[in-house]
């Protein structure tokens, strides 16, 4: 594994760019010499309200509504509003961080509405959701929706049942072809299926991988493919926070 460790000078963060300069890459890329670049491998396309109503949803027929994601909240009030629903004054919101909570600021008012937020993981809705169980529950998803969320919901019993209102879709790399990076950083194990659709005959070479989270490993390790550099762990709770500390030992 040694001869891996080779001088990084070019990393691939497989995520849309961030909207402002002032963020913990462009540090690193300014720490350590290095370019950065982002590039989204998969994005999300709306479901339409036509195609929407072959599930047989009926919106007004829910007390409650959970959030897993900003996409799931954009794509939530998107369909009401082609369907002209009218989300009621009482719909109570449940997400799954406060940064998605404080997101709907875009679609609501905040203060006036019953907003309820955790941590981060589906667990931790348990103390939220335990003195509204009674909530009749709509869960905007995606076509590849989060497991461990539905696993929870199924396992204690809730009334939710899952709307499919965005899908998760391969965006075109062919421009990226004749390109190569010291590092390229995964996120999700859709942007690994996303590397494999565009470029069946991937060969991982020198090119040392990032991967963050247990299932982006689980899809790395699956496709044979050598993990260089794990995120999060208690030493590095952020991806840039493990590439910094790789970079720290291969560029000495």
């Amino acid at each position: 594994m040694e001869d891996r460790k080779k001088k990084v000078k070019s990393i691939l963060v497989t995520l849309p760019k961030p909207d402002t300069d002032k963020n913990p890459y462009a540090e690193l890329a300014k720490k350590y010499n290095l370019k950065i670049d982002f590039r989204s491998f998969i994005h999300v396309e709306g479901v339409a309200a036509k195609e929407f109503r072959k599930e047989r949803i009926n919106l007004a027929d829910f007390t409650a509504v959970i959030f897993t994601s900003r996409n799931s909240a954009d794509h939530f009030f998107r369909i009401c509003e082609e369907m002209r629903f009218e989300v009621p004054a009482d719909m109570k919101y449940f997400c799954l961080s406060e940064t998605i909570a404080l997101y709907l600021q875009k679609y609501i008012q905040y203060r006036k509405r019953k907003i309820f937020f955790c941590k981060q993981t589906a667990a931790d809705l348990t103390e939220v959701l335990k003195k509204h169980s009674g909530e009749k529950f709509l869960y905007p998803c995606s076509d590849v929706a989060a497991e461990e969320t539905q696993k929870f919901l199924l396992e204690n019993g809730y009334n939710f049942t899952p709307a499919v209102l965005f899908r998760t879709v391969v965006s075109d790399l062919s421009d990226l072809a004749e390109v190569f990076y010291d590092i390229i950083a995964f996120f999700s194990p859709s942007s690994i299926m996303s590397l494999y659709k565009n470029f069946p005959n991937f060969q991982q070479n020198n090119t040392r991988i990032a991967a963050f989270g247990a299932t982006t490993a689980k899809a790395v390790a699956d496709a044979g493919l050598i993990i260089d550099i794990s995120a999060p762990t208690p030493a590095a709770p952020s991806m840039t926070m493990a590439i910094e500390q790789y970079v720290k030992q291969v560029n000495k």
